[in-house]
Order: C-alpha cells, then sequence, then structure tokens
C-alpha cells in the first residue's frame, strides 16, 4: 500500500513538473526566465564532442550558416537550407520593409503610429500597447530590434499595409525577389504557426539585405539598454551578444517552444563584417555560445582585404587624336573581399589598358579593366579603369583654342 501511495506521488510530482515547464516555456525571448536558469544548471552541448565531416565546428543546433556581409560568400554552413521554424529571426523581414519605407520617404520616424486592436492583443514579447496611444515610428522600430515587441510589429504592419494579411504578403513577394526559396511567411512576429518556415541560409539573405542596404538599422539594433514612455517603459536588448560580444552590431533573436532557440548574430572588427545565423539551439545560451563559435572561426580564418582604391593610377593610357596624348587609367570604385588569411598573398592582378582610344574622352569613360585572381588563377573580381580627365579632339578648332591659350598663358609669363 506504501509503495502504491509513493508511486502515484512521483507520477503527480512528474506531471506538475512538466506542466511548469511548458507554462514557463514563454512564446519568444522577453521572458524566458526559466530557461536561463535552467541553461545556467545544465552542461551546454555546444561542448559535446563529436566529429562530423560537414560540421567541423561540431555545432549542435539544428542548421547554421556564416557569410560575409560584403560580398555574402559563405564561409561556413551546416545544414543551411534545412526549413525550420523561425520564430522572432521573421521580425528581420518585418524590418526590412519598414527601413525601405523610412528610406524611400514612405513614412518618417516622426510618424505616428496608433495601436490597433489587433496589436493591443499579441501575446508574446511586447510593451503592452493601449489602443489609446500612439507611438513614433522611431520608437516602434526601437521597441521590435531590442525587446521582440510582437505588438508593435503587428501595429506597424497595419500601418503601412492596411493589414496584417496584407503585409504579409508583402514579406513573401520580397523573399520571392530575394531568392528565398525555402521561406514561406504565415505572420509578421513569428509565433508559431503551421507552414510558417524559412532555412539558415535564407535568414542570412535577409539580414544581408537590412544591414547593407539599410545601415540606419544597427541604431536601433545596437542598443543594449533604453527606455520608452519618458523613461517608464524600461528595454534590455533580447540580443545579449550586443553586450557581451567585440564588435556586435545586430540582429535578432527569436524563440519559441517547437522552434526553439534561433539567432541571427552580426559583428564588425578591422572592416571585415560577418553574419551567423543558428537555428533550433537547444537552450538560449546555446545559441549565443554557437553563434560566437561561428563569428571567432570567421574572425580567426578570414580577413578584409583591399584590393583597389577608387580614383588610385595603375598607369598610363594612350590617346590617339587628342590635345593630350596621354591620361591616367584609374580605378572607377573600391573593391575588396574577404579572404583565408592563408592566402593572402596568393591573388594576382591582371591589367588591361586598351590601346586604341581616340579623342574625345571624358572624365570616367571606361579605358581598361583589372581581373583579381586566386592561387588557381581564376578570377574572383574585377574593377573597370577610367579615365582621370577630359580629352578634346585634336582639329583646326581645338588646335587654334589651345594655341591661343598658351598663347595668353606665355604674355602672362
Amino acid at each position: 500500500m506504501k509503495k502504491t501511495i509513493f508511486s502515484c506521488f512521483l507520477i503527480c510530482l512528474l506531471v506538475f513538473t512538466s506542466n511548469f515547464c511548458i507554462y514557463s516555456y514563454a512564446q519568444d525571448d522577453a521572458l524566458l526566465v526559466w530557461n536561463e536558469i535552467k541553461d545556467e544548471n545544465l552542461s551546454s552541448l555546444a561542448e559535446t564532442e563529436y566529429t562530423s565531416k560537414d560540421n567541423p565546428l561540431n555545432l549542435t543546433c539544428g542548421g547554421a550558416i556564416l557569410i560575409d556581409q560584403n560580398s555574402g560568400n559563405i564561409l561556413y554552413e551546416y545544414n543551411m537550407h534545412e526549413k525550420m521554424r523561425p520564430a522572432s529571426v521573421t521580425k528581420i523581414m518585418s524590418l526590412l520593409l519598414i527601413m525601405e519605407a523610412v528610406d524611400s520617404n514612405k513614412i518618417s520616424l516622426d510618424d505616428k503610429v496608433p495601436c490597433t486592436e489587433d496589436a493591443s492583443k499579441m501575446g508574446g514579447s511586447q510593451i503592452w500597447l493601449d489602443v489609446k496611444e500612439e507611438l513614433t515610428v522611431d520608437e516602434m522600430i526601437k521597441a521590435i530590434c531590442v525587446v521582440s515587441a510582437n505588438d508593435c510589429v503587428v501595429a506597424m504592419a497595419d500601418y503601412l499595409a492596411g493589414s496584417q494579411e496584407a503585409f504579409v504578403e508583402q514579406m513573401n513577394e520580397k523573399a520571392k525577389s530575394l531568392g528565398m526559396n525555402d521561406t514561406t511567411f504565415k505572420n509578421c512576429h513569428g509565433i508559431d504557426e503551421d507552414g510558417h518556415l524559412t532555412s539558415p541560409y535564407d535568414i542570412a539573405i535577409m539580414s544581408r539585405e537590412l544591414l547593407v542596404k539599410h545601415p540606419k538599422i544597427m541604431d536601433y539594433t545596437t542598443i543594449y539598454m533604453d527606455s520608452l514612455r519618458d523613461g517608464k517603459s524600461q528595454l534590455v536588448n533580447t540580443n545579449k551578444l550586443i553586450r557581451n560580444y567585440s564588435g556586435a552590431t545586430g540582429l535578432k533573436t527569436g524563440s519559441t517552444s517547437l522552434a526553439l532557440f534561433n539567432l541571427s548574430a552580426s559583428a564588425t572588427r578591422d572592416g571585415m563584417s560577418l553574419i551567423a545565423v543558428i537555428m533550433r539551439g537547444e537552450t538560449s545560451k546555446i545559441r549565443f555560445a554557437e553563434a560566437s563559435k561561428l563569428l571567432n572561426y570567421g574572425f580567426s580564418n578570414f580577413k578584409y582585404k583591399e584590393l583597389a582604391k577608387k580614383d588610385e593610377s595603375v598607369g598610363n593610357c594612350t590617346i590617339n587624336k587628342g590635345l593630350q596624348t596621354q591620361v591616367n587609367a584609374v580605378y572607377k570604385n573600391d573593391f575588396g573581399m574577404t579572404i583565408q588569411k592563408s592566402n593572402d598573398k596568393n591573388i594576382t592582378q591582371d591589367i588591361e589598358i586598351y590601346n586604341n582610344v581616340f579623342a574625345p574622352v571624358t572624365k570616367g569613360q571606361k579605358i581598361g579593366e583589372v581581373n583579381f585572381k586566386d592561387e588557381n588563377n581564376n578570377i574572383i573580381g574585377e574593377v573597370d579603369l577610367v579615365s582621370d580627365q577630359d580629352v578634346e579632339k585634336y582639329g583646326f578648332t581645338s588646335m587654334t583654342e589651345n594655341l591661343l591659350k598658351k598663347w595668353f598663358s606665355l604674355l602672362r609669363s
């Protein structure tokens, strides 16, 4: 009899503990108190020892990728096309559409955005918007970036597109235009919904688009602590790397009980910017640890090398039938790339300056090109060479004008 009672007690305790864990498993990153406590008490799975030819860094997450932000080149990948639930990392696409609207002057950062009924009813991480209040676009973006506010992203979706449904349609159109073939968005916030899926590769694509095309977003994603409503609402960034990782510039966390722990992490050091994506990390601690591991791998093994500097001369170009016989052939634009540190001295360049260039020539006109090649003689980049000045065509009128200019110049001297 005593054994039966004791067994029933153990079963009840197990059920209660399980329910407590599930209840405490928040719908987003803002209040993951239970999980943070659990992380501190569990040995990190990021330190699990096993070997994999396809995963030399021994990542334990469901999928990951590391890319060079400047070029988009993939530096490391593991299950990068695996379709998984993104949770609040979804908001990167929402922010991309918001920043496009800001930078195209469709909306202003000072515009007042009303809180809709839908926004006020959102669960998960939020700042508890009230239907009677308005926040500026600037404040909405800050709340979305720092505390992953579901209510604010819904309010912005309603403000920009008239409804969440119309905004999500725009999200999917943008994803398609960017080549995000693993992605289907069902909402703008990331709370679990059947069919709402993306991949590490696609998250890297939209992260890069946001950071490269709209760098002002980093004014928000680099905030660690701030406030809204005249200091009444305190904000603390859900992305711990902003405080703990040197050079961190963003970008977005996300977690639910089904998606587990996701992160798109960006950082810049010594002129090189990287984006690391982690999906389905077992714990919050693991996602940050594995994102750091990816970024450390990138900064340790790669470097940004400047290969061409705008307006720098690489030689002279002969001009036929011109008032001047030569111009400087200069780089049209800056050019550099992320390369393996071990290949630093293996990059060569082939310079071609055109032979038969006839006047007239205009400043900025293409007069050659430079191809940069790797150790296997593969072209890894190219930059046009252009004239650094105008050259008039040699003729009776231009010759006369030129002689008169020289004559007056001699008289002044």
